[in-house]
C-alpha cells in the first residue's frame, strides 16, 4: 500500500474495513430468528452506560465520540455508509493501474469559518503527526459568475475602525454598487434591511423575522431581475437549497452574519471560506472512525432502524433489520434517533408522540434537493481559487475545483490516470426548466443533467465554452442518491432540511421528554440553525450532554459554542427588543419599516 505525508495510504482502508466487520460478521446479529437480544457490543456495558445509536452521519458520530470520550459503550447502526451526506463515494469501476477510484460526494465540503463545533471535534481526531483539523486549508469565498463577467466581491480584513451599524451599512452599500448594476435605490433598500436584521435583539429574530420568508423581508417581488438574482436566489439557494419564499428571515440573517463576521476576523472565527486538503474519507471520515473504533465504539453497517418500542414511557427497544432482512431488537440504557427527518418521522408511533407530543410536530418540517454532481477533466480547471456561485443559473449552481487544494497529483492517485482536476458542483434547484432542454433536473436523465449543468456553467462564466470545452471532459458523475431520474419514479434518497418560516417551532431539542431517548440530527434545535454538518454536530453534542444528566454522570459535559455577538452590539440589542416589546419597529428599519404582529 503506497504511503506519502499525509497518511493518506495507511488510512484509506478503513471505512471499507469496518463495513465488512461489522456488516459481514458470520450470522445475523440477532441469533435465532425472532429472538429478543442485545447488541453484541452492549453486553458487557456498565448499568446505565449502554448506548444505541441509529444512524452514522455528523449527529451520530459526534455523538458517538463525545460518550466514547466518557467510558459509554457505544454501538452505531447505519443502515447505508458512514459518515452520511459528509462522506466520499468512490466511483465504481474507474481505477486503474494501481491508482484509487475517482472520488464523488453527494455534495463538496464547505467549511465556513464560524464553523466552531465540528472544528472543535476535529482537532481530536489523530492524523499523521497532527489531527484531522490540519487538513482544513483556505479557501476565497468572493467570486460569482454571472452571465457571462465574473464578479468579486472584497472581503474585508476590518471596518477600518469601531464596529457600528453605520460601519456596517456603508461598507455593504459600498461593495454591492461597485460590483453589480442593481439600482443605487434597490441596494440601498437591501442593505438597510440587512442592517436591520442585524441590529435585531433576539426576540424579534424568534418572534418576528422566523415567521417571515425571507423574499417578503427584502421585497423580492417588486425589484429587479438583477437585485432578484444577485441579492436574493443567489444566496438562498445556493446555501441551502431553498428558494426564497420558502427560506425564513432569521436563518438567512443568521447565516449572513456569521459570513460577514467570519469575514472580518471577529471574535473565535476563522477563515470565511475553508475546504478539505483531499476526499473527505481519506483526510477526515476514515480516520474518525478508526479513531471511534480505538474508543471503544462499534458500527453495524448496514442495519437499518425500522422501529421503536416505547412502553411506560420509555423505550423498551428498537427494531433493527440486517442486511440478509433478518429482523431483531437491538436493548441499550439510553437511544439515540440520528437519523435524518424523513428516516425518523415514519418511525413515530402514536405511542411516541404521546409520549412527547414535540415528535409529532416533526410532520411538519420540509425537505428539498440539494447534490453534487462531479465532472472530472483531462486539464487542471481551478476556475476560482475557491468556491464560485453561479449567479442567476436556474439550477442554482455552485462548485469548486479541488485538485488545486488536494495534497499530491491528482491524474496519478485516480481513476487512469488521464483525469486531472474534478470539478464538483452542486445542484440545489431541481424544480426549475434548465437552458438545453427546457425540462427539471428531475426530468432529466444522467447524461442530461450533466450536459445541462456544462451548458449553465459555460453561460455564466466569461469564456465559458472556450474554458470548458467538451475535449476536456474526462468523465461525471452524479450523486447516487438520486434514482429513478427521467421518470415519474424519481426519488432522492439523501434530502436536505429547509428553514421554512416559523419552522422552529416544530424542531424538537435533542432530549425528549422520553427520559431514555434522544435526537442527534440537524433538524434538532442549534445555534446554526440551518442544515448544515456544524448543525449535525451540535446536535450530536447536546445528545450526549443529554445522556450524562440522564445517566447521572459526573462526567464534564461536552463544550457547545454559539454564534458570535460582537460585544458593540449587545446594547443595541437590548435596545431593539425593548422595543420589539412596545410593538415598534426596529430603529434601523427605515425604509418601509415591519412592524411586529403585521
Amino acid at each position: 500500500m503506497e504511503q506519502d505525508q499525509s497518511g493518506i495510504g495507511r488510512r484509506r482502508f478503513v471505512t471499507g474495513a469496518m463495513a465488512v466487520a461489522a456488516g459481514a460478521a458470520a450470522g445475523p446479529l440477532w441469533g435465532a430468528p425472532g429472538a429478543r437480544a442485545a447488541a453484541p457490543s452492549l453486553v458487557s456495558a456498565a448499568p446505565g452506560r449502554s448506548v444505541a445509536i441509529f444512524g452514522a452521519g455528523m449527529g451520530g458520530l459526534s455523538a458517538a465520540h463525545e460518550l466514547a470520550e466518557r467510558g459509554f459503550q457505544v454501538t452505531v447502526y447505519e443502515r447505508k455508509a458512514l459518515g452520511g451526506k459528509s462522506r466520499s463515494i468512490p466511483v465504481p469501476g474507474t481505477a486503474t493501474g494501481g491508482r484509487r477510484d475517482l472520488p464523488g460526494e453527494h455534495g463538496f465540503r464547505f467549511f465556513p469559518g464560524f464553523y466552531q463545533n465540528l472544528p472543535d471535534t476535529m482537532s481530536r481526531i489523530p492524523f499523521g503527526r497532527g489531527t484531522v483539523r490540519d487538513n482544513l486549508v483556505p479557501a476565497s469565498l468572493e467570486v460569482i459568475a454571472y452571465k457571462g463577467k465574473e464578479l468579486r466581491i472584497p472581503v474585508p480584513g476590518s471596518l477600518g475602525g469601531v464596529l457600528t451599524p453605520e460601519a456596517i451599512e456603508d461598507y455593504l452599500r459600498s461593495a454591492l454598487t461597485a460590483v453589480t448594476t442593481v439600482p443605487p435605490s434597490q441596494i440601498n433598500f437591501f442593505v438597510s434591511k440587512l442592517l436591520t436584521f442585524v441590529t435585531s435583539g433576539p426576540r424579534r429574530r424568534l418572534g418576528q423575522w422566523e415567521n417571515m420568508a425571507f423574499a417578503d423581508f427584502i421585497k423580492a417581488d417588486v425589484m429587479s431581475q438583477e437585485y432578484r438574482d444577485l441579492l436574493v436566489t443567489m444566496f438562498t439557494a445556493s446555501l441551502v437549497a431553498a428558494q426564497p419564499d420558502k427560506a425564513n428571515t432569521r436563518t438567512m440573517g443568521l447565516m449572513f452574519e456569521a459570513l460577514f463576521y467570519s469575514a472580518l476576523g471577529l471574535g473565535p472565527y476563522g477563515p470565511p471560506d475553508q475546504v478539505l486538503n483531499g476526499p473527505s474519507n481519506d483526510v477526515w471520515i476514515d480516520p474518525w472512525i478508526a479513531h471511534l473504533t480505538g474508543l471503544g465504539v462499534r458500527f453495524e453497517v448496514g442495519r437499518t432502524a425500522t422501529g421503536f418500542t416505547c412502553s411506560g414511557g420509555r423505550i423498551t427497544g428498537a427494531q433493527v433489520t440486517d442486511p440478509s432482512g433478518a429482523s431483531g431488537v437491538v436493548t441499550a440504557d439510553h437511544y439515540v434517533a440520528a437519523m435524518p427527518i424523513e428516516r425518523l418521522q415514519p418511525l413515530l408511533t402514536s405511542e411516541l408522540k404521546a409520549a412527547d407530543p414535540a415528535l409529532a410536530r416533526l410532520a411538519h418540517l420540509e425537505t428539498d434537493w440539494m447534490n453534487g454532481v462531479m465532472i472530472y477533466l483531462k486539464e487542471p480547471r481551478p476556475i476560482a481559487a475557491g468556491h464560485l456561485i453561479y449567479a442567476a443559473t436556474p439550477w442554482a449552481l455552485t462548485s469548486i475545483s479541488q485538485a488545486q487544494f488536494w495534497s499530491g497529483d491528482f491524474a496519478a492517485r485516480y481513476g487512469d490516470g488521464t483525469a486531472t482536476d474534478c470539478l464538483s458542483l452542486d445542484l440545489s434547484d431541481w424544480n426549475t426548466p434548465g437552458v438545453l432542454f427546457g425540462r427539471t433536473a428531475k426530468q432529466c436523465t444522467r447524461q442530461e443533467i450533466v450536459q445541462e449543468v456544462l451548458a449553465q456553467v459555460r453561460s455564466a462564466l466569461p469564456g465559458g465554452a472556450a474554458l470548458l470545452p467538451d475535449s476536456i471532459v474526462h468523465s461525471w458523475f452524479v450523486d447516487p442518491a438520486i434514482t429513478g431520474e427521467g421518470t415519474a419514479a424519481v426519488a432522492n434518497d439523501e434530502p436536505l432540511l429547509i428553514n421554512t418560516p416559523a419552522s422552529w417551532g416544530n424542531r424538537p431539542t435533542a432530549t425528549t421528554r422520553i427520559p431514555d431517548f434522544f435526537l442527534a440530527a440537524d433538524y434538532v434545535r442549534n445555534s446554526i440553525n440551518l442544515a448544515t454538518m456544524e448543525g449535525g454536530n451540535e446536535a450530536g453534542r447536546m445528545a450526549a450532554n443529554g445522556i450524562l444528566d440522564a445517566s447521572g454522570s459526573a462526567a464534564t459535559r461536552a463544550r457547545l459554542y454559539g454564534l458570535y455577538l460582537p460585544d458593540e452590539f449587545r446594547s443595541i440589542h437590548g435596545a431593539d427588543d425593548a422595543r420589539y416589546l412596545l410593538g415598534l419597529p426596529n430603529r434601523f428599519d427605515l425604509l418601509l419599516p415591519y412592524w411586529p404582529g403585521r
